[in-house]
């Protein structure tokens, strides 16, 4: 039904100081609305790096940045692809939403292209959290701080795993294609 939100997972992050939680959203909204936004849920505010692959070149963006309590539409129109890749930190409590699958980000603005040899192309390698949207062209995830109460997150059946198409041998950390 347009308008509802159903809740598809929830994790924790590393933490530095701040205990936070990450929870994706799918957002079913009006067809003609085709987006993936991020809202921070949190008292702070929120830095956002995005990384996806289009076609066979992955690339990673940033930064967004989210005052207390508000969304950003980070890529506007259909998604590209299935899966994405998020990094934040929280500028004012210390912590961070982080992951495994790394990529190459820097300190202000930026879009890069290719993941490989960050450092010794000049930049941070860091760690992102996969966000698998189900081929979905409209999604939501939501950064709440952990003294919020997430809903609880259903089981995944097999055919939403989305650990099930990963190539053994993909050194990337990402499940993407």
């Amino acid at each position: 039904m347009p308008g509802d939100t159903a809740f598809v997972g929830s994790m924790r992050p590393r933490r530095l100081i701040a205990p936070l939680v990450i929870i994706a959203v799918l957002a079913a909204s009006a067809p003609a609305l085709a987006d993936f936004r991020l809202c921070n849920g949190t008292a702070a505010r929120v830095g956002v790096a995005v990384g996806y692959k289009d076609g066979e070149l992955w690339i990673s963006e940033g930064w967004w940045n989210l005052q207390p309590n508000s969304c950003e539409t980070l890529m506007r129109g259909p998604l590209v692809a299935r899966y994405y890749y998020v990094y934040a930190v929280d500028y004012d409590q210390g912590g961070e939403w982080s992951g495994k699958a790394y990529m190459c980000t820097r300190d202000r603005e930026f879009t890069i292209r290719g993941f490989n040899d960050c450092l010794a192309r000049g930049f941070n390698r860091t760690g992102f959290f996969e966000v698998d949207t189900g081929e979905q062209k409209n999604w939501t995830v939501q950064l709440t701080e952990q003294s919020q109460t997430p809903p609880p997150a259903p089981r995944p059946s097999a055919s939403q795993n989305p650990n099930r198409n990963r190539d053994p041998n993909d050194k990337s950390g990402m499940g993407g294609r």
